[in-house]
């Protein structure tokens, strides 16, 4: 069974996940940690919980959802995995906080560790997570699909009544509405879905009520 803790993290509440099960090993999911006491929380957790981080994965390339991976490389030696699609954003954090924001962001991040292959399936403990690729938000957004349990991590591609902006740098709301027909919408109805920001839901729900799957 995965035990899955989530951590709000920065000025835009975007949701850090910690995912793990019963061999203690786990994945951590868009570490937007950016203050301090967010880091200490996450990196507190996993050592109270006496957790083996064995992979630090993102769903895109977004600052907002990457601003942590220092801190988890630091302390744990592992680099972020991300789709190499969303490279052109990751690869320069710094300056696509500033190009966002217009403010500076000095920080140093470590490179990206690897890019996912086609079709590649993360293994951590005794689950896999398949990875199901969902461009429109960025051009390398992905959802995190755990079959066994029904559960997704959805990113910026899927929130809870509403979806990703398509208006950002690479985005595009053509591939977007692909992605929620060709793969969002064949989810099983009781996939629990665990987004980028705000609440959880279901596939069920939002295929009856969200107003961009219906």
């Amino acid at each position: 069974m995965l035990n899955i803790k989530t951590f709000i993290c920065n000025l835009l509440s975007e949701n850090t996940y910690v995912v793990s099960d019963e061999t203690q090993e786990c994945v951590i999911i868009d570490c937007g940690a950016y203050y301090e006491e967010e880091r200490e929380a996450i990196t507190r957790y996993i050592d109270e919980k006496q957790l083996k981080p064995v992979h630090l994965l993102a769903t895109h390339g977004h600052f907002d959802h990457n601003f942590g991976i220092d801190t988890i490389f630091e302390k744990y030696g592992l680099k972020v995995e991300v789709s190499a699609a969303d490279d052109f954003l990751i690869s320069d954090l710094p300056k696509q906080f500033h190009d966002i924001v217009g403010a500076p962001l000095r920080r140093t991040f470590p490179p990206v560790g690897r890019f996912f292959d086609k079709g590649e399936k993360i293994r951590f403990g005794n689950h896999t997570l398949t990875i199901l690729e969902t461009p429109g938000h960025t051009p390398g957004g992905v959802i995190f699909y755990c079959e066994a349990e029904h559960i997704a991590f959805t990113g910026d591609t899927l929130f809870r009544m509403s979806i990703g902006r398509t208006d950002f740098d690479g985005g595009s709301y053509t591939d977007m509405m692909a992605s929620l027909k060709n793969v969002v919408a064949k989810l099983p109805g009781d996939t629990v879905i665990y987004s980028g920001h705000g609440p959880a839901s279901n596939i069920a729900e939002e295929l009856r009520y969200n107003p961009y799957l219906r």
